[in-house]
């Protein structure tokens, strides 16, 4: 990823999504206009964003920002785009967990309007640490920050979690809940397995991920804990800062009911992924940025839950993150951007880190 061409992520002409989207907000805005329209740098890689500006005397909120579900033709992320449920979730965090999620200004499920359902929010200025580059590579604004200012981000970033985690109660998040059996905790897992199911059928499998799915069977937790609402993509690359502030919470479109460890594992080792990535580059990084031992201690003294089976949930979370790399490769394959290696392990980026979380060594060798 890091140093690499960054991967087709749409088929969609943005000039014609443009003219599409002027035609139905004069529906839902009468006499308004969508100018300035535009796709962003950062755009995602599963659902897209246009940012846009309203033209209008009166209008709810002047700058917006687009969600729209992903296009199917360009050999997507995940399966399914459920976009009312970004919708509802990104409400509730809001008005129950009081979380500084943009305001969300209109849903369209009908496919029609932009070829796709996809809901307005409103654009929250700020800047947001960079994934291309990573923010842990030197030449951005995170990595230029003082040691004390990426402690105050850090700080306020794990001050959302653990307030999002005990904000909203599970029952008003029960539609959030995964479909199937078992614990909120095993229909996750089972989710994942589902979805590498559809991200190998008819392609070579991936060993390295099977074996990851075994040894969790082995870390297993005991207990497992209650569930809380997950936002899913937990990682301080879905939130704008103002300054070193939390000014939008983004990127819903992963979240579940599970315990809290999931949300952790994930807010840990994604940092970690990208750390990793930087030092393989001969660059120092953040080693002392989001470590570990400090984002544990720091979410117990402000939740009063010690998180628990924390080996279970990192290794789980670089699992989730394997599946997703391999289909973005498949989908860099599709395009003719890349070849198909003869191991299909090593089309996963961070195969060496899940390899060595896999025999128990990966947070022994960081000391």
């Amino acid at each position: 990823m890091a140093g690499a061409p960054r991967p087709r992520t749409s088929t969609r002409e943005p000039e014609e999504i443009a003219r599409r989207l002027t035609a139905w907000l004069g529906r839902s805005l009468p006499g308004a206009k969508a100018v300035n329209v535009t796709v962003p740098a950062s755009n995602g890689m599963s659902s897209e964003t246009l940012l846009f500006d309203i033209e209008h005397p009166r209008p709810p909120v002047r700058a917006c920002a687009l969600r729209l579900a992903a296009d199917p033709s360009a050999y997507t992320v995940f399966p399914v785009y459920d976009m009312p449920r970004q919708y509802r979730t990104m409400r509730l965090a809001a008005a129950r967990a009081r979380l500084p999620v943009p305001r969300v200004l209109w849903l369209e499920e009908d496919p029609t309007a932009l070829g796709a359902p996809f809901f307005v929010m409103e654009r929250v200025a700020g800047r947001v640490p960079p994934d291309v580059m990573p923010y842990t590579y030197e030449g951005n604004w995170l990595h230029a920050a003082t040691d004390d200012e990426r402690a105050r981000l850090e700080d306020a970033s794990l001050r959302l979690l653990a307030r999002l985690h005990d904000g909203v109660p599970a029952a008003e998040a029960d539609f959030l809940a995964l479909p199937g059996d078992g614990t909120p905790l095993r229909r996750h897992v089972e989710g994942q397995r589902a979805y590498y199911a559809w991200v190998v059928d008819g392609l070579a499998r991936s060993p390295l991920i099977e074996t990851a799915f075994e040894r969790l069977e082995e870390l297993w937790p005991r207990d497992e804990g209650e569930p809380v609402l997950n936002w899913g993509d937990a990682r301080i690359g879905n939130i704008v800062y103002d300054g070193f502030a939390p000014a939008a919470v983004l990127d819903w479109e992963m979240a579940a009911l599970a315990p809290r460890e999931v949300d952790l594992g994930w807010t840990i080792y994604l940092h970690r992924f990208f750390q990793d990535l930087t030092e393989s580059s001969g660059q120092r990084g953040l080693p002392g940025f989001l470590r570990r031992d400090h984002v544990e201690a720091r979410y117990a003294e402000l939740t009063g839950h010690t998180p628990r089976d924390m080996d279970f949930h990192t290794l789980y979370a670089a699992l989730r993150h394997a599946i997703v790399m391999l289909r973005v490769a498949h989908r860099q394959v599709h395009f003719g951007e890349t070849a198909v290696p003869d191991d299909p392990d090593t089309l996963i980026l961070h195969h060496g880190s899940l390899r060595a979380m896999v025999q128990g060594r990966y947070w022994t060798n960081l000391g």
